[in-house]
């Protein structure tokens, strides 16, 4: 093709690429008439006259001298091996030989980059497939799948490439990676920290060395990534402590040499520590500057603290923001005092204008009616707009447990200043299920279970159930209707209709069985935003049964009182609960006290009080601590002077004492099997840890915990002496089969005659956490 022919054609873009040069034959200079290419197979000639034309042009005079321009040019493209310039009239004739096109390249080896990454990587630098093939970039490339393994820690990368030539000048290229091992992190050295301890700033830093639990994370891992987060995190970390004259001054990396081991040393600049002298709040507070003061979380003489003054203002602002001033502007002004080391603080306060909530939005709710979101409301449309109802709202929307995600935001009304709606989005989760399933535990055996519920019934909020359960122990019927909301004030109402047959021996208790069925109903009754009362009443048959080789306290309650009962009972609770959830909650307290009690005209009459505590305080990020308490009581009146036995509280197993066979602490009866007791004692005190590789700690919860408890008999005191303690690990898992429930324990107070289980589980069955 000849610059003439080409004329016609529109003119392609510039690439600049390096070349070296090669040999041309010797001419003298002339008028160029045409020019010609020739030996080019995928470059458009176009294209080359192009990058030729800052040089010569049909016309133009062109020298010996103008080759080496006209050469290099065409190298520096990238897309020749060689270039040569002859003379053929007045006919300038460019015969190139063109480099060869990457066909494909492919990776071997890599199982912590995945082949994506490292092929998108590539394309960075200009190395993929359909790309003109330069040799001297190979090297580039290497450098650059270096690069990527290096800030994953694998210094010890191998890379071995491989170029085979295949036809019509194209090559394939394959690269073979040797990823090593990751470096460790074998120590962690500061230099420079006067008045922080190694041990505080380590603990600030994500990154640290071999330790116990290394094994099951990769926090001993070398990052580069990470480590920059870390320096960010330790000057967020003085800057919360001390005054901003600290700084993290420079970062020594050193590596052994077989690339294994990493060596990290942070020098850094402590600067002076301030404490706070003064704290005053200026401007139009709203409400008394006294009950600001005493929200706000920095003290005067305290260490300055930018999270804790942070934190303060927060404070003031959620406060302010209760009364309908949520855009008021809170700024903190820092007096500072460099020969005393003091500050100052002043907190200026500008409520702006009281904010009203023009409509409340809901969306997301396909199923659920919208009046079932809008009961729970705290914050009301038309009254000034509140931070702590708001979040109440919230709270309780996530509580109703029909929604996997409940989230809120408020816009500004549009062509106002005092206006904002408040939307809150929701994703319904499954409220409906047809369910038929197996569990196992080592207590109840195989579990098979069916049933039919709807926990928001056609979407109005109701609970409707029937379930049939099937174990060693117990086989239930049962049918339930629950309406947290008869009246618009929150009053419930709810009942069921049971029948139950239960062994007891399997349950690890005295030989004989019951018979049982009945109904109760029960209404509730809210006294406050945290408290609840509930009333009910409960009619029930009952048929006791012995068997050959049943305890003389099984004949002896017989012989005294029938084996047939009915039982008309009275039930009132009071229940506490500040949880932000009802399952696997994080913070708050739950306390809660029942009485249950037979009335004068039934076969039996006793009555039974029990009490449960439950306290969860966040430690950190994903740390939490909880203490749970279990108290229970019961005692006959008027003609029985005993509890019955059948009715006797349990203790030993994954719901009270771990570590002990399930329900086998206490009294025995004359078969030496575990009878129960009138009076329950259990305490559980749990440290909640993360899960290594997981995340989502509200369907995983892992625990160290330490139980103690006990039963005691009719004729037993309450006796310290008496309890068993033990200590263990605890898993639980919200898995699709059911709840899942592992606990490992090691009983650290026991008696003879105890019967001890290290290991215990339940798949699929029903825990109360």
């Amino acid at each position: 093709m000849t610059w003439n022919d080409y004329s016609l054609i529109k003119p392609a873009g510039l690439f600049f690429i390096l070349g070296i040069m090669q040999a041309v034959s010797a001419f003298e200079s002339f008028i160029v008439e045409d020019i010609r290419l020739e030996g080019a197979k995928r470059i458009e000639a176009g294209t080359v006259f192009n990058y030729l034309q800052p040089v010569i042009t049909p016309g133009q005079r062109f020298t010996q001298d103008d080759t080496k321009d006209a050469i290099s040019t065409l190298f520096k493209t990238g897309f020749f091996l060689d270039v040569r310039l002859k003379r053929e009239g007045k006919v300038l004739i460019v015969h190139v030989k063109e480099r060869p096109v990457i066909s494909k390249i492919t990776f071997s080896g890599n199982e912590e980059i995945e082949t994506e990454v490292l092929t998108n990587a590539l394309k960075n630098i200009d190395f993929a497939d359909g790309e003109f093939f330069n040799r001297s970039r190979l090297e580039r490339v290497k450098l650059e799948v270096q690069r990527q393994y290096f800030n994953l820690g694998r210094y010890a990368v191998y890379l071995e490439s491989t170029v085979t030539q295949l036809i019509r000048n194209r090559v394939e290229i394959q690269i073979n990676i040797i990823e090593g091992e990751v470096a460790r992190i074998k120590q962690i050295n500061f230099v420079g920290n006067y008045t922080i301890s190694d041990d505080d700033l380590l603990d600030v830093m994500k990154l640290s060395t071999d330790g116990w639990f290394s094994f099951f994370g990769d926090d001993d891992q070398y990052s580069e990534i990470q480590l920059h987060a870390d320096l960010e995190a330790l000057h967020s970390y003085y800057l919360d402590h001390l005054y901003n004259q600290s700084n993290m001054n420079s970062t020594q990396i050193s590596i052994s040499n077989d690339k294994k081991d990493i060596y990290i040393t942070i020098n850094l600049t402590e600067g002076d520590k301030y404490t706070i002298s003064d704290i005053n709040i200026v401007g139009n507070l709203i409400v008394p500057k006294a009950e600001l003061l005493e929200k706000m979380t920095i003290r005067a003489g305290s260490v300055y603290s930018r999270k804790q003054v942070s934190k303060s203002r927060e404070a003031i602002l959620e406060r302010i923001g209760d009364d309908g001033y949520s855009f008021a502007n809170i700024n903190a002004a820092p007096d500072i005092d460099f020969k005393k080391k003091t500050v100052a603080l002043k907190f200026f306060v500008d409520p702006g204008k009281r904010v009203y909530v023009r409509r409340i939005n809901f969306k997301g709710n396909n199923k659920t009616r919208d009046e079932v979101l809008r009961r729970e409301m705290r914050q009301m449309e038309g009254g000034w707009i509140s931070t702590k109802k708001m979040k109440r709202s919230l709270t309780r929307l996530e509580r109703l447990g029909y929604f996997e995600n409940v989230n809120v935001e408020t816009h500004r009304v549009s062509n106002t200043d005092d206006q904002v709606d408040v939307n809150y989005t929701v994703v319904e989760r499954p409220s409906g299920n047809l369910m038929a399933g197996v569990g196992y535990g080592q207590t109840q055996g195989i579990v098979f279970n069916t049933s039919i519920t709807q926990d928001n019934f056609l979407g109005s909020g109701k609970r409707v159930g029937l379930t049939f359960n099937n174990s060693d122990i117990n086989t239930v019927y049962r049918f339930s209707y629950f309406n947290p909301y008869t009246t618009i004030d929150g009053i419930s109402r709810g009942f069921d209709i049971f029948y139950r047959t239960t062994d007891a021996e399997e349950a690890n208790l005295s030989r004989y069985t019951t018979d049982a069925y009945g109904t109760t109903l029960k209404y509730g009754l809210p006294v406050s935003e945290f408290d609840y009362l509930s009333f009910g009443a409960a009619i029930d048959h009952t048929l006791l049964k012995a068997t050959e080789y049943s305890a003389q306290e099984v004949f002896d309650f017989i012989d005294a009182n029938g084996d047939i009962y009915d039982a008309y009972r009275l039930t009132a609770s009071f229940r506490h609960d500040t949880r932000n959830r009802t399952l696997f909650p994080d913070k708050g307290t739950l306390q809660s006290i029942s009485i249950d009690v037979t009335m004068p005209f039934s076969s039996l009459t006793y009555y039974k009080i029990s009490y449960r505590h439950q306290w969860l305080y966040p430690l950190r990020k994903d740390y939490i601590f909880l203490l749970k308490g279990q108290l229970g009581y019961g005692a006959g009146y008027g003609e029985n002077e005993y509890l019955p036995f059948f009715e006797n509280y349990t203790a030993g197993g994954p719901r009270t004492v771990r570590g002990f066979r399930e329900n086998t602490l206490g009294p025995l009866d004359t078969n030496d099997l575990a009878l129960g007791g009138n009076l329950k004692v259990v305490g559980n005190a749990e440290l909640i840890v993360p899960i290594p590789f997981v995340e989502n700690v509200r369907s995983v919860r892992l625990s160290v915990f330490i139980d103690a408890g006990n039963v005691y008999g009719i004729d037993e005191d309450f006796d310290t002496s008496e309890l068993r303690y033990s200590t263990g690990i605890s898993m639980m898992w919200l898995s699709p089969l059911g709840i899942l429930s592992f606990s490992y324990a090691k009983p650290l107070k026991q008696m003879e005659g105890d019967e001890t289980r290290r290991f215990q589980f339940t798949i699929g069955t029903t825990f109360n956490w």
